[in-house]
């Protein structure tokens, strides 16, 4: 276990788990990103420069990140949607030419029906056709794919992965 309550795998440069202390301070940023250190200390009980190292040591090892979650609509992308993908060949080549596409903010690989699922967000119907059809389906490797609009947003959390 390093000094601020993560165990860290070296080889692979992953965290196999944090203590108690380290989670309650990811859910205090997950509550609020920007709630000072000093707040955070009072409720985990450390000092304030506890505080700041440890959440810039789970930042740089990648466990976490403190970003401003935009509101796609407000920000004049109203289409959203997630597409399943089926790969011939490798998944890995295929994911790797998706995740450079700007409008995917999501990719995961998968086991089941789909190898990979992709969810875009985009300018409008035609923006979307455009992505699917034009460069999503033109990726060397991708066999089929099947788009799920998006209707309604009903739930969105980032408070999980702490208990």
């Amino acid at each position: 276990m390093d000094n601020d309550g993560t165990v860290v795998n070296r080889e692979r440069g992953t965290a196999l788990g944090l203590d108690d202390v380290s989670k309650a301070i990811i859910e205090q940023l997950q509550q609020d990103g920007r709630r000072p250190y000093a707040a955070i200390g009072k409720a985990v009980g450390l000092s304030e420069a506890a505080v700041r190292q440890r959440v810039q040591r789970l930042l740089e090892a990648g466990v976490m990140q403190i970003v401003a979650v935009t509101d796609p609509l407000q920000m004049g992308f109203p289409r959203a949607a997630m597409i399943g993908v089926r790969v011939d060949g490798d998944v890995e080549v295929v994911a790797e030419k998706l995740e450079a596409m700007p409008e995917i903010d999501y990719l995961v690989v998968t086991a089941g029906s789909y190898d990979i699922l992709a969810e875009v967000v985009c300018e409008d119907d035609d923006h979307l056709l455009e992505v699917v059809n034009r460069r999503v389906r033109a990726v060397p490797g991708v066999r089929n794919t099947e788009t799920f609009v998006y209707l309604k947003l009903r739930k969105q959390i980032y408070t999980w992965g702490t208990r």
